[in-house]
Parts: structure tokens; sequence; C-alpha cells
């Protein structure tokens, strides 16, 4: 390995999103050019905003763009970029596109091909690390690939077992079997998967290790030859091999296993003459034993939390290691201090299987204080789109030790607003709070033992969560009413001389409907009259996209939005306690609906008492037929029906006050 200084003024980032976003910040800090390339689907985004320079890469589809190399290439060289990024995903493990890279002149900020191509294939990599002394599960990773001869290597590793594709990740190709007689199909679809994603249809099998918790070590080598290791990340909290929880250290972590984990990590990077950030992965099971999984041969989603028990920047290390730095640490440099755990918010819906999500942000809003951080490549106004992996942000928390690191999360996300697109935020909530994950005790197996489909369904919509909502869009509606007045003294606002003006709201979710009054008072005060209970609501603060609520004593914060886009102004998402419901006023909808319509929908012209009401739901009226009369102003206000039709909804009884332009009854016009 050369040792020449390979210093660069300039970094194209070959990736998008969060890890761009990422990438980016810390190149300008250490004062370089900073390059992104976008799809026409990421014209807008963040990542492209962020950098000093960007390049269109074409299309949205990824082979049309972030994996077309010939693509990033002309970027560098027509951008004069003298180094390139890759990121995770995409092409950072492409051992082609390194020596692309190569080729070209460029400084590919990653380990040296021959590296990548080992460790990319699975086989070969455990062959290696056998050879290399590095533990690692028992099973068949033989280049004799026909089905005979894995059903026969099968037998002698004993059941169960995995099926696994060599030169995959990320859990495709990958089977668990749990008796001989579903060793044919595992391995039919095992193979035909593995070769639909990674062009290789290859296989490895290993003996299953049963509940494992899944640790990694983070490793970095430069090119004089120093390897050392940054401690582990435990990664157990996965759903179909895809990590969701992360964090630093392991729960069950002694200093003797890091030890040993982390001289075996060493042994394997440096056997394979490796440089740069790399992670070793071993399944750890429960009597301290631990196996070698894999290497993944560039910069981890999960590489936050080692940073933060750390205090290093990865990617400044890896800018340095490939401008032909030495490391700047030696083993007895790193310490571990406090704890990290990190959550990758998914656009997806965990009650259709964890399905990915599209949709527009209409609003992003992520927690910030104390100890948190997010990773995030989404602002308000983008898109989720279809073409690219759902995880749209990360969210992390630092506590000096465990337990205060996992309240501040759930605290963080429980602040953490994602309007538009369906979001997992309630799941992570939900497996921070489980009793399993707080003492420690995760597995890989945590979610299937945690989380069965009734847990997995979507938050239900309370009637205090309702109140809320109607409370909220009650005060945007007298806010666009006072802004169009001419004059309104402010000590006027909701005053009446009568009884109080209660207001009619009803929203359906799912397969939930609730229906319930409003009655403001005084001091910010409102009355819920709910179908099921009677309840007070106090507003304390309200800003343009955050209230703080007293709900029967207890102080709630509140993030909101109104749906500019709904022109009935009766659509709101709301975010109460992690929940995050989005809902529509069914009344002031089918209000505004009809008075579009120019008939049917009888509201009040003024704030008044409705006195007297002389129909009945279901009676059938005349154009003109007198219906009610409202109190205002010491003067009576006829309201006459003005289509022939039938009465199909009442809203209100007589003696009630009622605002200007609620919906008091209405009328579905006869048929002529």
């Amino acid at each position: 390995m050369s040792t020449h200084k390979t210093p660069f003024e300039s970094i194209l980032i070959a990736n998008r999103g969060e890890i761009a976003c990422r990438i980016i910040r810390t190149a300008k800090r250490l004062g370089l050019r900073t390059i992104a390339v976008y799809s026409e689907a990421d014209a807008t985004s963040p990542h492209v905003k962020l950098a000093d320079q960007g390049f269109c890469l074409g299309p949205a589809p990824v082979g049309e763009s972030y994996l077309d190399m010939d693509r990033i290439l002309d970027a560098a060289a027509e951008t004069k970029a003298e180094a390139i990024h890759p990121g995770y995903g995409f092409l950072s493990e492409n051992a082609s596109f390194a020596k692309a890279c190569e080729k070209a002149g460029i400084v590919f900020i990653g380990p040296p091909p021959e590296a990548i191509e080992l460790m990319g294939d699975k086989a070969k990599a455990k062959r290696r690390m056998i050879e290399a002394g590095v533990p690692c599960v028992p099973g068949y990773q033989g280049e004799e690939q026909s089905d005979e001869r894995l059903i026969q290597e099968a037998a002698s590793i004993g059941f169960p077992l995995m099926v696994k594709a060599a030169a995959g990740g990320g859990g495709r190709g990958m089977r668990l079997v749990e008796k001989e007689a579903d060793l044919p199909s595992a391995i039919k679809t095992a193979r035909s998967e593995a070769e639909n994603a990674f062009g290789s249809g290859e296989l490895i099998l290993e003996k299953a290790i049963i509940q494992p918790r899944h640790v990694e070590i983070q490793v970095f080598a430069d090119k004089f030859g120093n390897t050392i290791h940054l401690g582990e990340r435990d990664c157990s909290v996965q759903r179909r091999h895809q990590k969701v929880l992360e964090e630093a250290p392991c729960p069950v972590m002694t200093q003797d296993l890091r030890d040993a984990m982390g001289m075996a990590a060493v042994n394997a990077a440096k056997d394979i003459a490796y440089v740069g950030a790399g992670t070793v992965e071993f399944l750890l099971d429960s009597d301290g034993s631990f196996y070698f999984l894999e290497m993944n041969t560039r910069l981890q989603v999960e590489h936050p939390v080692t940073e933060m028990v750390t205090g290093l920047d990865l990617v400044a290390l890896q800018v340095r290691v490939a401008q032909g730095d030495e490391l700047s640490i030696h083993q007895d440099d790193v310490a571990l201090s406090g704890h990290a755990i990190e959550a990758r918010l998914y656009a997806e819906d965990t009650s259709q299987d964890f399905l990915p999500a599209t949709g527009p942000v209409d609003l992003w809003q992520p927690a910030s204080g104390e100890g948190i951080r997010v990773d995030a490549g989404i602002e308000t106004g983008n898109d989720i789109s279809p073409y690219y992996d759902p995880m749209i942000a990360k969210i992390i928390a630092y506590g000096d030790d465990r337990e205060e690191a996992r309240r501040r999360l759930v605290q963080a996300l429980e602040r953490t607003a994602m309007f538009g697109a369906t979001t997992n935020k309630a799941f992570l909530i939900d497996a921070l709070e489980k009793p399993a994950f707080k003492q420690g005790t995760a597995t890989t197996a945590f979610i299937a033992e945690n989380f069965d489909k009734s847990a997995l369904t979507k938050p239900a919509l309370t009637e205090h969560e309702a109140g809320v909502a109607a409370v909220l869009l009650f005060l945007s509606a007298h806010s666009k009413a006072m802004s169009q007045a001419i004059s309104t003294p402010g000590v006027l606002a909701h005053w009446h001389s009568a009884t109080s003006i209660a207001v009619p709201y009803h929203f359906l979710q799912e397969d939930a409907s609730i229906s319930l009054n409003i009655t403001p008072q005084n001091h910010g005060e409102f009355l819920v009259q709910a179908e099921d209970q009677k309840f007070s609501i106090r507003l304390l603060g309200l800003e343009s996209t955050e209230a703080i609520f007293e709900l029967d004593g207890n102080r709630h914060q509140v993030i909101y939005q109104i749906l500019k886009s709904d022109p009935s102004g009766q659509s709101l998402y709301i975010s109460i306690n992690g929940k995050d419901h989005f809902l529509t006023n069914l009344v002031g909808v089918y209000a505004t609906a009809l008075d579009e319509a120019g008939a049917g929908a009888i509201t009040a012209p003024m704030h008044g008492m409705l006195l007297e009401v002389f129909v009945t739901e279901g009676q059938k009226v005349t154009k003109g037929e007198r219906l009610a009369i409202l109190e205002a102003m010491k003067m009576q206000h006829e309201l006459l029906a003005d289509v022939d039709g039938e009465v199909t909804a009442l809203h209100y009884a007589a003696g009630v006050q009622v605002e200007a332009d609620s919906l008091l009854m209405e009328i579905t016009v006869t048929e002529s």
C-alpha cells in the first residue's frame, strides 16, 4: 500500500438524503469544496442546496442516476472534483467503481477495491476469516453450489440453519430453515432472490444462532498499517434483517469481551490490508461466544452513536486517511463515554407490514435539545419518492447512562413531526418503551417477540385528541375571521350575551367516528362535550405549528398544521404524545361543499341565540319555508329554506348560542 500524500480540496458526494447532508457538513468544516449529485426527482432536495455545487445525473430511477458509474465519473470530471465519497448504499461497496475512480485519478474515500471485492462475497470472506483465525459460525461456504451438495452439507450442519446469498446483504436472499423438508424451497427462493438483487445466485449455509445479539465493531485503518477499533454498537433490534434501533455501547458488554471482539475485528481488517472506515459484524451468543457475520466496507448508517460516545468525527477521519495522513489516535486513546441510541425514522406504514410509504412532506419539524442529534435529508415542501430507500432521518440521543439516553430519545421522537407520508414514529416509541428494551435484553428476536399484528395498527384517535384538534380548527377559523374584520376589540373575542356558543365537530378515522361540541369560555378555556365524556381544554400557548394545552390539569405540547390545500380549512395534522393523526372535520367540509354548491346548507348569518327550531330530521320542506329563528342584537332573524328537499341533519337544538357561519342544518335537495 502506497503511503504518499494525496491531498485534495474538493469532494463529490455520490449519494443523496441524510448521509449526503452529513458528509457535506463535515467536508465544509474541513474547508473542502463540495459537489452534490442528484436525480431529477431530487433537484430541490436539501443535500443539493447545502453543497457548493450541484450536478444532475439524470432521471429518478437509480440505474439512470445514483448507480450510473459513468455518469458520476462524468460529473466528477466536469466539476473538477478531486475525490469522491460514496456514503453508504448505492456504489459504496462496488469494487468496480472504486477501481474506476483510481483509473480516473480521483481519490475514492473508502478501502482498496481488493478489500471491497473480497468482503463483498460472503463465501470468500468467511473462508478468508477462517484462515485468519477469526471466530466464524459453523457452516458451508464452498464453491460447489449444486442443490444436492447444499442439502448434503446442511445435514451435517444441522437444523435450524440460515441460507444466505453470498454476494448480498440487507436480508435479501436470506432464509431461516427450521427443518430439512423446507430446505429445497428455501434454496430455490433464496437463489432466485439473490440473482435478482445481486446478479449472483451463490449461497452459503450457516448454523442458525437462535436469538443472538447483533454486535458490530467499528474499525479504522490508515495507509501506514495502523489499525484500531472504536468500540462496539448493538444493532439487535431488526425487522427482516434491517436495523431499526442501534446503540453504543452494547448493554451486556464487558471489557474483556470488548477487548476480544475488538482484537478479532482488528485482525480481520489487518489480514486484508484494509484502509479507512469499516465495520466487522458479529453474532453474540448468550454464553458470550461470538462469530464473524460479515464486514461492511463503508461508513455505516449507525455511525453517529459511535461518534457520540467517542467524541470523534468519523467522516473527518475518513477524509484525512484518504489524503494519506496517519491516524491521529492510537488504541489507548479510544475511550467510550456515556451512552447513545439511534432510531431510524422510515416513511412506512407499520399497519401494512411496514410497507414503504410515499407522499408530500407537508411539515418536517425535528426535535432539538440537549443530547439530541438529528441527521435528516428532507425539509418541508419535499416529496417522499418511491424510487429510493424509505429511511428519511435518524434521531439520536446521548446520555450519561443508557436510561437517560433512552428517555431523551423517546421525548425527541414525541417532539418530532413529519406530516404528509406515514412514518414508523409511533412504532419506534413503542419499541423503546418495551420492558425488554428498557432492561437491555433485546435480541434479534425482539420485534417478533414483542409485536404481533394487532400491536402494529395505527394509533387510535381518542376523544381528548379529537378535542384538541377541534380547538385548533376553531382557533384557526376564528383567527381568519378576525383578520377579515374591519375592527374588533380583542376583549370582545368569543363574547356572548346569553348561553355559551357550542360548535360541532365530527372526525372520522379508519373505523372510529368521534363527534363533539366545543364551547369557548374566558381566558383561553374550552369545554368539550364528547359522546362519552365532558372535559376542559385550556390554551397556554399558540404558535404557527406548536401549541401548549392543559388537558384536565395535564400539560401537553402539540405540533399541528392546518392543511392549506383544503379549501374548507377543516383538515389538519396533529402530533400529541408521539401519536400523529390526519383529521378532517366533516361538519365543516360538508358545509363548505354545500355552500359552494349554493343550496342545502343552512348556516348562521351572525353570532346569536338559536331561539326556535321548527323542523325535525326527515321532514320535507319547500323553498321559502320557515326553519328557525336566530336572535341577535335584540332582533329576531328568520332562517328560510332555499331549496325543496328533506332535512337530513340538525346540528343544534333551540336554546344554544352559535357562531357566525356555523352549520345549523342540512337539506338534501329533492330531485325534480
